[in-house]
């Protein structure tokens, strides 16, 4: 009855058991088990501990267990359970009746389904379990053991305990006092299952302190460190090894068996750590790349949305000052805070690329910015940003213009109304009086002819109260920030000569009416009135012209008015002479009255000009003739001066300009050629790149001699076709070019070290890229592109050309760079991790479960990647699942992208 395994055919010195292949492995010659002691009390004894240890380990996965062996097994319900957890598979739907048909049946079930896995079981029914039989129930847990446990383990095609028997020799072969014979004696003192941990985990036994006389201490050493930490179950006790003759070897296979387990599997998690760690720290390193290009992506498109409202900003200001002000703020911006900004919008490129050549080696989906941080959004910002930033120098510039004018203009009608209101001061009070009333003849006759002097006078002051208004017109139209007083001053003086108006004529009807009663006018008087008006207006013209305020820009419109200022000096001969003929006027009429003996009642009647005031007056001008030509002078040196800074600034830009013209060329050769290794490529690059950074001092002595032009309010420059805007655009687009092309030897250097490309196939991707490179640009269109395909030996039809495409050109835009060129040859030729692998990978750290929990991540993975990898799985959703157990399919999926898979 205690025989549990068919021999067959029946040979007198060994015992084999069937394989699932249908082959037969070998186990022990029955010569050397001793029956007598098959039915020893303390085996039995051993085995029943055993076994029951073992049952339990794989019976709690199922949330249970047993106490009594022969007891527990009786209904079948527990064995079919155990049978289903350590195969994995489904056996029949018991019977959950309490007859003992329905237990018998359900036994049943669960030898036919040990004997389907290719064991012929002997002597064992369905009745003995039933009924308890505790050696028939230790037989059969014996062969699930055998099968299911021991059965696969093989060395060197070894049989199951041969192999067995040369995995522990092997692992405890460098320690002392340990000799592993077989699965009894060799193990009673303890010392094997001691070396058997110590060899796979050192920390955990201070093996040298052991000795081989405290056998009861090493054994419970091993037994406790193995339960605490490698959850191997305790399945005997140190007293029941030492107080037996021999051990019983069933019980010490089981028990080593499990440590054969808990060991060969740690390779294997071993290796799937490693691989796990190095998924993860690539992982890692890219989300590190990703969160630095958000936020660097985040902050420029900051910076750039604070700024361009203050660019866009047209409120102008009501002084040249505070618009001067404004300028020199933008001037502020164009040299100190936007700089920064273009080296990190070029870092940002750079860091975007290089990211992408990273996550294209390590077999990664393209990382794709979050949404309004493309590289595309950021350039088309920065478009905006300097679109704005040209118009808002352009407007300024325009609104100091404006308001230049508008000083001129305010400063020119204050001059004229004065001048205007000094003149009409008291005229009202002289329209309205009444002296003609108790004139006589002689006197109402000089009156009239006084107020005929006075309207000619009248007349000679309309063009000036027209200039008046259309000054203040002309201010309004300009939006003058004062205009409300200039206008209220206009209307006052419009109705002020409305009134003069209407009171001239009416004293001139007035003193016609009494003409008739008047007579005798001084012909002399007369003349001197009729002459002395027009020529004190003129003097009056020319102080005021000599006076007037005036504005140029360059050195014809000064030259112009140094010119029209002789011709005016040209003039006072002659009104000199006019002004002597007038005096003389007067001079004849002193004479006269003396030589009659006419005591003249005092001025002239009919007017209020005096000889002194005429002297006055032309001394005045003579004192400002000179005053206007220094003034004219001065501007004119001003001018030259000006025309020096556009000659100074137009000098450099003409030899700025095409230097970056040239070194933009120079750039798209260097490109495109192969010289040397990329190390020296790399190398002669920067040298090139350092050479335009010192080249810096010129760009920034130019923009001194720029603001120089500014300061001195020069609009244009007739010596140079180059403004400071384009060299500063010219300049920029340079440093990023080559910063650029940096970034692609350096994706180059990348891609060869991380895919193993020689040097030389490198340069024959570059030879084969530049012979098809037909206009010499660095791209090629997809028709040159195809033909290049197919000199390097790829047979290509549509749907492959179009897959091939979709690789290099995933923006579909018709072009394909050089560095697409490589990743795409790199990536047919090479092997890298998959999310295959990584799924095959948990699945081991798993136990083969489809899911896995946080401790047994803790456990296998180090203590950084364990919580990133918690933080990210999703909660399993299987019919299968734990509390806590998490789902690592869909977090490889996510790692390299669906598309894997």
């Amino acid at each position: 009855a205690l025989m549990v395994l068919q021999f067959d055919p029946p040979r007198p010195s060994e015992q084999w058991v069937a394989s699932s292949s249908g082959q037969q492995s070998y186990m022990e010659p029955e010569s050397d088990w001793d029956r007598d002691l098959l039915l020893d009390p303390a085996w039995e004894k051993q085995q029943r501990k055993t076994f029951t240890a073992w049952c339990n380990s794989h019976l709690r996965k199922a949330g249970t267990q047993i106490e009594n062996i022969e007891e527990d097994f009786r209904d079948g319900l527990k064995l079919m359970l155990l049978l289903e957890v350590i195969s994995g598979e489904r056996l029949p739907k018991p019977e959950r009746g309490k007859m003992r048909v329905h237990k018998i049946n359900n036994v049943n079930k669960a030898l036919d389904f040990i004997a389907s896995k290719g064991v012929k079981l002997v002597s064992i029914g369905a009745e003995e379990i039933v009924d308890g039989n505790v050696k028939m129930t230790l037989g059969m847990i014996w062969t699930i053991i055998l099968r299911f446990a021991i059965q696969d383990i093989s060395v060197e095609e070894t049989s199951a305990k041969e192999g067995l028997l040369l995995w522990c020799q092997r692992k405890t072969a460098p320690y002392k006092n340990v000799n592993v014979q077989n699965f009894h004696i060799s193990w009673k003192d303890g010392l094997a299952f001691n070396a058997l941990i110590h060899r796979h985990r050192p920390e955990l036994i201070d093996y040298d302190k052991l000795r081989k006389d405290d056998p009861v201490t090493n054994l419970n050493n091993a037994f406790e460190v193995a339960e605490k930490y490698l959850d191997i179950p305790k399945m005997l006790d140190a007293e029941d090894i030492v107080g037996t003759l021999r051990p019983d070897e069933k019980a010490i296979m089981t028990y080593v068996s499990c440590f054969y387990h808990a060991f060969s599997g740690a390779q294997k998690a071993e290796t799937a750590a490693n691989r796990i760690c190095k998924v993860l720290a690539v992982n890692q390193e890219n989300e590190h790349l990703m969160e630095d290009y958000e936020k660097l992506a985040s902050d420029l498109l900051e910076w750039i949305r604070r700024t361009i409202p203050w660019l866009e900003n047209r409120a102008p200001e009501k002084t040249m000052a505070e618009m001067q002000q404004k300028l020199e703020d933008f001037r502020d911006y164009r040299r100190v805070h936007k700089p920064p900004k273009v080296q990190e919008k070029c870092q940002l490129e750079i860091n975007f690329n290089t990211l992408q050549t990273k996550l294209r080696l390590s077999n990664r989906p393209a990382f794709m910015p979050s949404e309004g941080r493309m590289v595309s959004d950021i350039n088309g910002a920065w478009h905006t940003l300097e679109g704005a930033e040209k118009g808002y120098e352009e407007w300024l510039l325009y609104e100091i213009r404006r308001l230049e004018r508008l000083d001129h203009l305010a400063e020119k009608f204050r001059q004229k109304a004065a001048i205007h209101e000094s003149w009409t001061d008291g005229k009202e009070a002289m329209l309205t009086q009444k002296d003609y009333e108790t004139a006589s003849l002689s006197e109402i006759k000089a009156l009239l002819k006084k107020h005929e002097a006075f309207e000619s006078d009248l007349a000679a002051h309309q063009d000036r109260v027209e200039q008046i208004a259309a000054i203040a017109q002309e201010l309004n139209e300009l939006d003058y920030y004062d205009s409300p007083s200039v206008n209220a001053r206009c209307q006052k003086i419009c109705e002020q000569w409305d009134s003069l108006g209407s009171l001239t004529q009416n004293r001139r009807e007035s003193l016609e009416r009494t003409e008739k009663q008047l007579e005798s006018i001084d012909e002399l008087y007369l003349e001197y009135a009729k002459r002395a008006a027009p020529f004190n207006n003129w003097m009056e013209g020319a102080m005021e012209d000599l006076q007037d305020m005036f504005i140029v820009h360059n050195i014809e419109e000064i030259q112009g008015l140094i010119t029209a200022h002789e011709q005016f000096k040209a003039t006072l001969p002659e009104a000199n002479k006019e002004r002597e003929a007038i005096q003389a006027i007067q001079a004849e009429v002193q004479k006269i009255a003396q030589y009659n003996g006419i005591k003249l009642a005092g001025t002239n009647p009919y007017t209020t000009i005096t000889p002194s005031s005429i002297d006055s007056k032309w001394d005045k001008v003579q004192q400002l003739v000179p005053q206007r030509d220094q003034a004219l002078q001065e501007e004119l040196g001003r001018q030259q001066s000006n025309d020096h800074l556009r000659r100074q600034f137009a000098n450099q830009a003409n030899v700025v300009g095409p230097w970056i013209q040239n070194k933009m060329e120079e750039i798209g050769r260097i490109s495109i050629e192969m010289n040397g290794t990329l190390e020296d490529q790399l190398t002669h690059l920067r040298q090139y790149e350092q050479s335009i950074i010192d080249y810096k001092p010129n760009i920034d002595q130019l923009e001194g001699n720029h603001q120089l032009i500014q300061e001195a309010l020069i609009f244009d420059n007739k010596y140079t076709a180059y403004t400071m805007e384009h060299l500063r655009v010219g300049w920029e687009q340079l440093l990023t070019t080559i910063a650029r092309t940096i970034n692609e030897i350096e994706n180059q250097i990348l891609t060869r070290d991380a895919k193993g490309i020689s040097q030389e196939q490198l340069h024959e991707y570059r030879a084969s890229f530049n012979h098809f490179d037909k206009k010499r640009t660095g791209i090629m269109d997809s028709d040159d592109f195809r033909a290049l395909l197919i000199s390097t030996g790829n047979s290509l039809g549509d749907a492959e050309f179009a897959r091939i495409m979709g690789i290099v050109d995933p923006n579909n835009s018709g072009a394909v760079t050089f560095q697409a060129f490589i990743d795409f040859m790199s990536r047919e030729t090479t092997d890298t991790d998959t999310a295959d692998q990584v799924i095959a990978s948990f699945k081991i750290l798993a136990g083969d479960k489809n899911y896995i929990t946080a401790e047994e991540l803790r456990r296998e993975l180090p203590p950084d990647q364990a919580e990133y990898c918690i933080s990210r799985m999703a909660p399993y959703a299987g019919p299968d699942g734990v509390p806590g157990a998490l789902d690592y399919m869909s977090f490889s999926t996510a790692l390299y992208g669906e598309s894997d898979l």
